[in-house]
């Protein structure tokens, strides 16, 4: 699939979506890449967990997050960061001379915050376990950097504390890597690492495990494709996972946070494309 283009001028009405979103399947029960459960009891725990957040695209638009946090130092009103495409996916955009109001200009970010589902946040809590999975599209100009490139990661609102687990783009000379990370854990280990290069632009999947707690669980799922049959590009789990609730929660933010201090050649003007979000409480 060739790189999209970039987005024609959207009105605000568009912004929020006007087309019906395309429907998925139930997200796999991941539960059992950290348990070793069988089939039959992870169907179980499938059948059993709560979808709570499923937001459609033209529906739900932006609400479907607690916020956005682009160009917060309003450099560049005219620009839209975040918005609906199509009627069935969210693009983040991000500009090369973007810069965010942390970091003393070192750094950029458009990202989403937070689920809400029906006006109402969805909070992961203290000994709780979580199924995330969503679809996402990365382009060519989209680049792993030596320096840190986060498309997801979990803060703690009450004290911005974190990033706790991160799915980060790196490189390492000219291999490029696509890496989910237990980011506050000593030495921010890997849960799972592949080559980025050929998850590029095409829709993948990627799948989430959660037991949010101090000593925590963790477990991560890409496939090169989409469907629950698409082929596993990498997958991994880990226990003792830091990713605490804080007494407040643990809550997911989507979208580009990357460093500037990276070669410019991977500082280049692109964005990220997101659709079929759902979480699940065990």
């Amino acid at each position: 699939m060739a790189e999209l283009p970039p987005p024609h001028p959207l009105s605000r009405r568009r912004v929020l979506g006007s087309m019906a979103a395309a429907a998925v399947g139930t997200p796999i029960a991941l539960g059992q890449l950290a348990s070793g459960a069988t089939p039959a009891s992870a169907a179980s725990r499938a059948a059993a967990a709560q979808l709570l957040w499923h937001p459609d695209p033209s529906s739900d638009g932006l609400k479907a997050f607690e916020g956005i946090e682009a160009d917060r130092g309003g450099a560049h009103p005219d620009r839209k960061y975040v918005i609906v495409e199509g009627g069935d996916h969210y693009r983040f955009n991000i500009w090369k001379d973007d810069r965010d109001t942390t970091g003393g200009g070192d750094r950029q970010r458009t990202e989403s915050k937070g689920m809400v589902q029906g006006g109402s946040t969805v909070k992961m809590r203290d000994g709780e376990t979580w199924s995330l999975s969503y679809e996402m599209f990365m382009p060519t100009s989209l680049h792993g950097t030596s320096k840190f490139t986060h498309i997801f990661q979990t803060k703690t609102p009450v004290d911005n504390g974190g990033p706790y687990i991160t799915l980060d783009l790196g490189r390492s000379g000219s291999t490029e890597t696509l890496r989910a990370r237990a980011y506050a854990n000593s030495g921010s280990p890997d849960i799972a690492s592949t080559s980025l290069a050929p998850l590029r632009n095409k829709w993948i999947t990627i799948e989430w495990t959660f037991t949010i707690g101090s000593s925590g669980k963790a477990a991560c799922v890409v496939r090169n494709g989409t469907g629950s049959g698409a082929p596993v590009a990498v997958q991994g789990s880990m226990s003792n996972v830091k990713m605490p609730d804080q007494d407040d929660y643990q809550r997911p933010k989507w979208g580009i946070y990357r460093s500037v201090e990276s070669a410019s050649s991977d500082i280049l003007d692109t964005y990220l494309l997101f659709r079929n979000f759902r979480a699940s409480k065990a």
